[in-house]
Formats: structure tokens, C-alpha cells, sequence
């Protein structure tokens, strides 16, 4: 790779890491794997930068390896993950405890999702793709983004944690049966306000 190549590298890295590693954390509910995950797309990214460089969305093609990387690790592992009641979280600074509940009711619902319908679900309300985003970086059609999505969607409203009560008069907010008196945020809100408050 020439100089001006690397340094282009370098600076995608460095600007889309942080973005990377987030999706990647929701696709995989666990951060080591999803720095692993994000690491192991980029090296490929940059074995390959020159096409992927000159790509339309370089974003959107390294995105596509993200993807691509986390089915490989479900397809060759050898060792089953149990998924357990709660995944761990740690807060960070500013946190509040609610919002520390309300991601981990979150992530146990996604890991609920089969592989396929979880990154459906990341990539379109958590990324904010579009559904011809979602598919070029699946290599999937349409239909099945779709598809997948309203399923994952649809085994998302019946999680516990995520049903909607009705909102107190006034603002009209939908709010969290596991945190009374709070409103959804993240992919949370992503999803209640695009299933129209229904999930």
C-alpha cells in the first residue's frame, strides 16, 4: 500500500472505529467480540483499500464486511455461547442507572433475534439505513429485508422489557414497562417511533 493510501486508511479508521464498534456490539451483544469483529473487517478492508477506497460508500463496503465477518463467526465457531437473562454492562461516565437498564433490556431482547434478523434490525433502525442499504450490505433482496425485519420487529414487541405503556397526557411519549416514567432511547426509540409506537 503507498503512503497516501495508508494515510487514507488510517484516517477512515479513525473516524469510523468508534461508529464500527457500536454496530458491531449490537450485532454481537458482547464489546470484545465486537472489537474483534471491527478489527477483523478492517484488516480485511485494508488488504483490500484500494477497491474499497474507490468504492461509491467505502463506509457502506466495510459495513458490508462487518456483516459478512459476524455470520462467518457464527458459521465457525466451534464452541455454543449461552445466552444468558442478562448481558453484562458497565456504565459509563454520565450514565445514569436507567439508562444502564434500559440497554441491557435492550441487548437481552436483540440476542433473543437469530443472526439474521438481529443485524437486519441493527443495520436499519440503529444504523438508520435504508432498506437497499441493509440489503447491499446483507447481499440479500429487498423482500427478504423486509421480511426479516418484520419478524425481528414483531419478537422484539413481545420481549417484556420493551412493551409500551401508555404515555402520561401531554407529551404522548411511549414509555418502558421496566422503567416507569422513562422513555425508550437508542435502537429502543428507533423502534418504537417506526412501528408507530407499537413493537
Amino acid at each position: 500500500m503507498h503512503t497516501e493510501e495508508e494515510a487514507d486508511f488510517q484516517a477512515f479508521t479513525r473516524t469510523r472505529w468508534a461508529h464500527l464498534v457500536r454496530t458491531a456490539y449490537l450485532l454481537t451483544g458482547d464489546w470484545h467480540h465486537a472489537e474483534d469483529l471491527t478489527q477483523t473487517a478492517l484488516a480485511k478492508a485494508y488488504r483490500s483499500w484500494r477497491r474499497v477506497s474507490r468504492a461509491d460508500s467505502p463506509d457502506a463496503y466495510v459495513r458490508r464486511m462487518l456483516v459478512s465477518c459476524n455470520s462467518d463467526r457464527f458459521r465457525k465457531r466451534r464452541v455454543a455461547e449461552r445466552l444468558t437473562e442478562a448481558l453484562p454492562e458497565v456504565a459509563a461516565p454520565g450514565d445514569t442507572a436507567g439508562q444502564v437498564d434500559q440497554r441491557r433490556t435492550l441487548l437481552d431482547a436483540l440476542a433473543t433475534l437469530p443472526t439474521r434478523q438481529r443485524a437486519v434490525v441493527v443495520l436499519r433502525y440503529w444504523d438508520d439505513r435504508t432498506e437497499a442499504e441493509v440489503a447491499q450490505a446483507m447481499g440479500c433482496s429487498l423482500g427478504t429485508v423486509k421480511s426479516q425485519a418484520a419478524k425481528g420487529l414483531a419478537k422484539l414487541r413481545a420481549h417484556p422489557g420493551l412493551a409500551v405503556v401508555p404515555a402520561d397526557p401531554g407529551p404522548g411519549v411511549p414509555r418502558s414497562r421496566s422503567a416507569p416514567g422513562r422513555t425508550p432511547s437508542g435502537l429502543d426509540a428507533r423502534i418504537t417511533t417506526t412501528t408507530g409506537g407499537r413493537r
